[in-house]
Formats: structure tokens, sequence, C-alpha cells
């Protein structure tokens, strides 16, 4: 019976799943109709980094059948990091594009290189909802309504009691030699959290700050601690980021203080976390031959929940960068055809179904 129930659930999927695409496919046929004269010159060939996340990856494989498929651009993907591939195309003019590069980690050298021409920022804001801080699971924060802000957590060590000492709260923070282990030793200090009852914990890998959420969360026990958003796990858990309850207290502070270790931050300041910046950078080659290509990407954006979503789906079934950009577009039309113009769309999918 469980597995008929199952077989039925399955093809009941698979039915709205053809409905959704039918009835998408029926409005970018009726858009093309109304705008038959538009048509695109290919953009050429171009470069573009393959970072070595899941996001990252995930956006380059989509942009990738986009450009190729919609555009008519021929695309090589290379692989990529934060720093080594800002330098390439700062230095080396390539690749032509990153398209998850994290500015906070390049910020003074990027501005530069945009004010001098060399790069200019595609999209300001690729993925909605991202950051890093501090977060509780789904349940804690129903359970705890009280629970706004960070303040309110902090008057209740009791409830995250560490397992060493569970007469003291847990705080989990950033195994050692990450440089977020800096910004949450200080904070934790700038809190004053020793003196209200907590503990900082180590969770020394990040399997163990991974492992650490997850058993909790499955056990429905209370967790508190760092994380950072788009991911997997965030997307899986559902978990819930809390407001510091102070403002930003500054670059001075956050640079200067926040991001160095113990013996340089004599008096860090209470503060939220400073605000992570995402952007899709293109070189100046690629801005003036890309054509209409360079206007995809500045519409191109994922919606957070969506990203986490995916991220839970390469987690789920190991798929890889272009395993999942042909399912982000086979699942989720209503979104990317919004990027696109209509002919550009029809031309995806039939790329896609036929």
């Amino acid at each position: 019976m469980s597995f008929e129930i199952e077989t039925l659930q399955n093809k009941q999927s698979l039915l709205k799943r053809m409905i959704r695409h039918t009835l998408l496919l029926t409005l970018v046929l009726m858009a093309t109709m109304v705008i038959t004269g538009t048509s695109f010159a290919a953009c050429g060939s171009l470069t573009m980094a393959e970072m070595n996340w899941a996001s990252a990856q995930l956006m380059a494989q989509v942009d990738k059948i986009i450009l190729e498929k919609g555009y008519g651009c021929e695309v090589e993907l290379v692989s990529g990091a934060t720093m080594p591939t800002f330098a390439s195309m700062d230095e080396k003019g390539k690749p032509d594009v990153a398209a998850e590069q994290w500015a906070n980690a390049v910020r003074d050298p990027l501005a530069k290189a945009v004010s001098e021409g060399r790069l200019h920022i595609a999209n300001a804001a690729p993925i909605t909802g991202l950051g890093e801080g501090w977060w509780i699971p789904p349940a804690t924060a129903k359970k705890y309504p009280q629970f706004k802000t960070v303040l309110d957590i902090l008057k209740r060590p009791d409830l995250f009691p560490d397992k060493e000492d569970p007469s003291k709260g847990a705080f989990i923070g950033c195994p050692a030699g990450w440089g977020c282990q800096l910004a949450n030793a200080n904070l934790f200090r700038a809190f004053e959290m020793e003196k209200k009852g907590w503990v900082l914990v180590d969770p020394g890998s990040a399997a163990g700050l991974d492992g650490s959420m997850a058993k909790a969360v499955e056990r429905g026990e209370n967790w508190f601690g760092y994380y950072w958003s788009p991911t997997s796990l965030i997307g899986k858990y559902n978990m819930v980021p809390v407001d510091f309850g102070v403002p930003f207290a500054g670059s001075k502070n956050w640079d200067g203080c926040m991001a160095l270790p113990e013996q340089e931050c004599a008096n860090p300041k209470p503060s939220s976390w400073t605000h992570s910046v995402v952007n899709t950078v293109i070189t100046d080659r690629f801005k003036k031959a890309g054509g209409p290509a360079v206007d995809y990407f500045s519409k191109r954006v994922y919606p957070g929940p969506v990203m986490n979503g995916m991220l839970v789906y390469m987690a789920d079934n190991q798929a890889g960068g272009a395993d999942a950009a042909v399912e982000f577009l086979q699942k989720h039309g209503e979104i990317w055809t919004k990027w696109v113009p209509a002919n550009v769309a029809l031309k995806i999918f039939k790329a896609l179904y036929y």
C-alpha cells in the first residue's frame, strides 16, 4: 500500500511539474509573438570563474547554460576562489566573469579597480538574504518568542547548556584558523558573555560545526552559534538568524578590532555583524563586448530561500553544479524567465526539453 501511495505521489508531482512547464512555455511563446522583431547578436567567447563552493558552482553553471543556449555565447569555465580570481581579473583581465565574488575580502582593491575602469559591478546583490551571523533553530524561536535579539538570548544561558559544563551556556563559534573565529571571540568579549554565564565553544572543524547544529536540531535541542547563508544546513533546517539588538558599531571597530587577534583588540564594542557584500563582477572587455548578455547579469538575482533549497538538493543528492543547474532551470522557471527576454527564454526551454 505504501509503495502504491508513493508511486501515486511521484506521478502527481511529475504531472504538476509538466503542467507548470507547459504554462510557462505558453506564456513565453505568447510574449515572443509580441516581440518577434527582437534578436541578439552572439556575445562571443568568454571565461567564467567556477568558484570552489556550491552556490557559486550552481550560479556559474546556470550562467553557462543561459549564455550559451540563450545568447549564443561560447563559455569556458575555469576554477576559481575569492582572492585568486579577483587578482587574476584585476591584473590579467581574465576570467571575464566572477558570478559570486564576496567583496568584503577585496573591498579596497575592488573599489580601486572599479574606479579605474578595469572591472565593473554587473550586479551588486545577486543573492538575497545572504550573510554571516548568529542563529538558532526554528523550534527554539517558536518555543521562546521572547528571543527577539541576541541580548534576549544572553539572559538565558541555562537553556543552552554546555556539554562539558552544563552550568554554563554554550555558544558555538568558528573553528580555529577561520577568519570568523576572531570576530566571534571578540564579540563574545564585547557582549561580556563570560560574565553572563556563557562559554565560547570551538567546534574544531567544519564538520564539527555542522555536526553540532545538525544533532541539536534533529534531537529537538536548543542551539546557539555562528553560521552563514546561503548554505545547505541553513536551508535544510530553516535556521533563524538572530538580530544582535545593537547597531553596527562602524568599520573602525570591526576592521580595526573585531577582525584582529585579541591582543590587537583591547576594547571591542558590541556590534551587529558587518554587512556581507557579494557582487557579480565582470571585466571591462566583457562589458564592452558582451552586448545584451551583460544586461542579463544585472537582472539575475536568486531569492535566498530558493538558493538555500538548491544547496539542500545538491547536498542530499551529491549533485554537482552542472546537474543542479538543470534542476534549477527546470524547477524554477518562474524565477529565471524574469532575467531574460521572452525569445531568449524560449531558446533555453527548447534546449532543456527538446
